[in-house]
């Protein structure tokens, strides 16, 4: 499965963003999606994820309340909408594939998308 995300950029902070990751070469539905992000220095991190059919969302603490996953299994996309930034949302932000439950640790996924940057000034 090849995942490509787009959308990131530059927004201000209390801003809202949303990036999208698109999935190619396999059964979408077969996957369940997460979202991670990498700043500077920090290791990479769990955001948020969905299982196959979209029926069941995760999200770590940090986020939650301020972002919302989504998938469009009939497009093969999946999304991150991201709500009331903060300038600690600064990252690169990938969408990553697995098999089975979501799971909240990086090494636990298959496929990964190559990242879209997403910048929150203060």
């Amino acid at each position: 499965v090849q995942l490509v995300e787009a959308g990131g950029g530059l927004v201000q902070a209390g801003g809202s963003l949303r990036v999208s990751c698109a999935a190619a070469g396999g059964t979408f539905t077969l996957y369940d999606m997460g979202w991670f992000r990498q700043a500077p220095g920090k290791e990479r991190e769990f955001v948020a994820g969905i299982n196959w059919s979209g029926g069941s969302t995760y999200y770590a603490d940090s986020v939650k309340g301020r972002f919302s996953i989504s998938r469009d299994n009939a497009k093969n996309l999946v999304y991150l909408q991201m709500n009331s930034l903060k300038p600690e949302d600064t990252a690169v932000y990938y969408c990553a594939a697995r098999r089975g439950i979501v799971r909240t640790l990086s090494y636990e996924y298959d496929y990964w998308g190559q990242g879209t940057h997403v910048t929150v000034s203060s």
